[in-house]
């Protein structure tokens, strides 16, 4: 099922999201064709049990289509949306029509506004599941107010509503372990990518009389970077564990975590075996790791989920490896 899922994930993103339609949609246009292939497609509903017209599917047979749309940078939060519409699914909430961005922190109520800085996906997704004072709310970005937040390429951005027209679904669980899951998965997808295009440039580019890859040195910084780029795929597995397609908490920040530290790790070394080549617009490198350094910050950074993970340990009352024995079971 993994394989057939994640096969059928893999060609449908690389028909609708290519390069060039990444850049299109960074320059300002529309998402919809892209998005619409894949709802057409049925990845949305995926996590949606199937009493409620969806594939029924738990979080590790849905790990392939999130891994796949990191691969080709889906200009669209397919990831985001899979789990938001299974944890509204579950709440028994109507799931709006179209993508779904989860936004656990930044956003704010003032007066008669929802205002928030930097929120993600704003420029992209139909809808926003925000966390605000510990409260859901669902904002409909049509409704909203969206500048850019002079960040090269983001599809993030600030932006306001009206608060009437802001929905409020009431308390939930937390929105950032949703969130915290997503972009472990993603991250990593964009990971093997960014490996598999520094391999293939340094057995291509020739310097004194041989390939750039055959020189220990460039060995050296590859192998630090396949390393790192495997712990994440390791990190998104186990984000991507939990039960009727939703997360478990300490799970989702150890992915989270440690996909994030890997990030600036990955992303330096292919700079630096790439040289100058690397940051220009035309090669697809630069797509790959802007967006690295953007995802390694959104939802909490590496720093934010270690202060979780510590908390939660300290918390616990147990010996160190007790707590990493039964936190990475899923008993904690």
């Amino acid at each position: 099922m993994d394989s057939l899922l994640g096969d059928a994930a893999e060609r449908l993103f690389a028909q609708t999201c290519t390069p060039a339609v990444m850049r299109g949609i960074e320059q300002g246009q529309p998402a919809a064709p892209a998005w619409q292939a894949c709802e057409d497609a049925g990845f949305a509903d995926a996590l949606v049990p199937e009493t409620l017209g969806g594939a029924g599917l738990d979080l590790p047979e849905a790990l392939p289509v999130v891994l796949a749309a990191g691969r080709h940078l889906c200009p669209y939060p397919i990831a985001h949306t899979m789990l938001a519409r299974a944890w509204l699914a579950r709440l028994g909430r109507p799931r709006p029509a179209g993508s779904i961005a989860l936004a656990p922190h930044g956003l704010a109520i003032q007066g008669k506004r929802v205002t928030g800085a930097s929120v993600p996906w704003i420029r992209a997704a139909d809808h926003l599941l925000a966390q605000i004072n510990g409260q859901v709310w669902l904002l409909a970005t049509s409704a909203g107010h969206a500048q850019p937040n002079g960040v090269h390429g983001s599809l993030d951005g600030d932006a306001w509503w009206p608060l009437a027209d802001a929905q409020c679904l009431g308390n939930g669980s937390p929105l950032d372990e949703l969130a915290a899951t997503a972009y472990a998965g993603l991250m990593a997808g964009a990971m093997e990518r960014v490996l598999t295009l520094t391999l293939d440039y340094a057995n291509t580019r020739a310097q004194f009389g041989k390939p750039i890859g055959r020189f220990q040195a460039v060995q050296q910084q590859i192998s630090v970077m396949a390393e790192q780029v495997w712990a994440a795929r390791m990190a998104a597995q186990l984000a991507f564990q939990g039960h009727g397609g939703l997360p478990q908490a300490m799970l989702a920040a150890m992915g989270k975590a440690r996909a994030s530290q890997a990030a600036p790790i990955v992303a330096d070394i292919a700079h630096a075996v790439h040289g100058a080549i690397g940051i220009t617009a035309e090669y697809d490198l630069q797509l790959y790791t802007r967006r690295l350094r953007e995802w390694r910050l959104a939802g909490g950074s590496e720093s934010h989920w270690h202060e979780r993970i510590g908390a939660h340990a300290l918390g616990s009352g147990a010996d160190a490896l007790t707590y990493l024995r039964t936190a990475l079971c899923g008993a904690a």
